[in-house]
């Protein structure tokens, strides 16, 4: 746990930076600060590994005063993640992200699993990264390598100061779920500085919004929403989300989630299975791609008939040679338009679905999200027909409901058992 205690920072020539801040930060947390450019976010989250001194006040860590300990101690236990990165030019990947764990003295055997088993979790495969230097991976990417060279060490608290503005909305959309995902299994405690409400509210357990120099409001974000302290939060949130809000609180109608429309147990295969019986399960369960899980049902990949087909003159190939990294996925619980903003927004034919081990639950395909649709909203009587119609009726007009998307196949079988 971090506490500030009636804090301020007075710069030489006047300036009073912070006024008089009192918060904690709870562990396993993120906490998002928030506000317009000057405000003291930033400066705020610097007092926490010492790259900025207080005028007066307290810093805590876990009830230790942190003007007592090392600075180079200090953040050495602590990640930092930054808006223009920071990776060494002159390093591969896997130097980066283990450089860290090696100023801690681990040995090469630990850092090497260390590193492989974080660029694992943001899809990038160490094998086939992890020699590349920062200039031949995107900027996402380079970002990706950032969230996880501060977690390499595995300190208890991360700092990250406005790390995804600087992102493409594509990039900085999958980050976002990257840390979502990340927080699910890691459970560290995140200060997080951003001028996005939209990235606060994806992101944050706990919000603290600031104004010149001043704590405005710190609460959870429902809460928020619901009840903005005074006009200045409730202008930095904006009228459409509070009109949404309110809209939300007296409908009747509940929103389902992402669990009330998934296929359960969608097809599987273990990464070790030949090419050959990837084809042979794909056209017997009439789908056109493969989630790769382990025995546990944990999610590795997918694998579609375009990537086996690439490789299969190969017999000594597997699915996971050829399996690439799941882009999009939602955890279990979200609300079912968020899914649909996904699936639109990126043109995909379905996402996946993981609980909080990053499990393989359900999948969310179109055509599911039509089914479900077709069930809840009212039936429309049928408009008359007219001579126009049964001029197009006579003149053969294709029946649309033949051109299903192929990735929606899985919903002709729901039982998927693994293979």
């Amino acid at each position: 746990m971090i506490e500030i205690q009636n804090v301020n920072k007075i710069y030489p020539d006047g300036y009073h930076a912070l006024k008089n801040i009192n918060l904690t930060f709870h562990k396993g947390e993120v906490t998002v600060l928030i506000g317009p450019s000057g405000c003291g976010k930033s400066t705020t989250m610097k007092l926490i590994n010492r790259l900025i001194l207080p005028s007066n006040g307290k810093i805590l860590i876990n009830g230790d005063d942190i003007s007592t300990i090392d600075p180079v101690k200090l953040r050495r236990n602590i990640g930092y993640v930054i808006q223009s990165i920071g990776l060494f030019p002159h390093m591969t990947i896997g130097r980066n992200v283990g450089v860290v764990p090696h100023l801690k003295k681990w040995d090469k055997q630990r850092i090497d699993k260390r590193v492989e088993e974080l660029m694992d979790m943001v899809g990038l495969s160490a094998s086939q990264y992890k020699n590349r230097y920062p200039s031949e991976l995107s900027g996402g990417q380079q970002q990706r390598i950032g969230v996880i060279r501060a977690m390499a060490a595995d300190p208890e608290i991360i700092l990250m100061d406005e790390p995804f503005s600087a992102l493409d909305p594509i990039s900085r959309e999958q980050l976002q779920d990257d840390i979502v995902r990340l927080q699910q299994e890691l459970h560290k405690t995140i200060v997080f500085v951003t001028h996005d409400m939209d990235e606060a509210l994806k992101i944050a357990d706990r919000i603290v919004i600031m104004q010149a120099g001043v704590v405005v409001q710190s609460d959870k974000p429902e809460r928020i929403l619901r009840r903005p302290a005074n006009d200045f939060v409730r202008s930095f949130i904006g009228q459409q989300r509070l009109e949404q809000e309110h809209a939300a609180e007296t409908s009747s109608y509940d929103i389902p989630l992402v669990d009330d429309v998934m296929i359960r147990q969608p097809v599987t295969i273990y990464p070790n299975r030949g090419l050959a019986e990837a084809i042979t399960i794909m056209e017997r369960r009439r789908v056109d791609s493969l989630f790769i899980t382990d025995r546990n049902r944990k999610l590795q990949g997918i694998v579609s008939i375009f990537n086996v087909l690439e490789h299969y003159g190969n017999e000594d190939m597997t699915v996971a040679d050829v399996m690439k990294p799941i882009a999009y996925s939602l955890p279990s619980g979200t609300p079912l338009p968020n899914a649909v903003e996904m699936l639109s927004l990126h043109q995909l034919s379905n996402l996946a679905i993981v609980d909080g081990t990053n499990r393989l639950v359900g999948l969310i395909t179109r055509g599911s999200v039509v089914r479900h649709l077709a069930e809840v909203l009212p039936v429309l009587p049928p408009e008359p027909e007219d001579s126009n119609e049964e001029s197009a009726k006579e003149s053969g007009t294709p029946d649309e409901t033949q051109n299903s998307s192929a990735g929606d196949a899985a919903a002709a079988d729901s039982s998927g058992k693994e293979v």
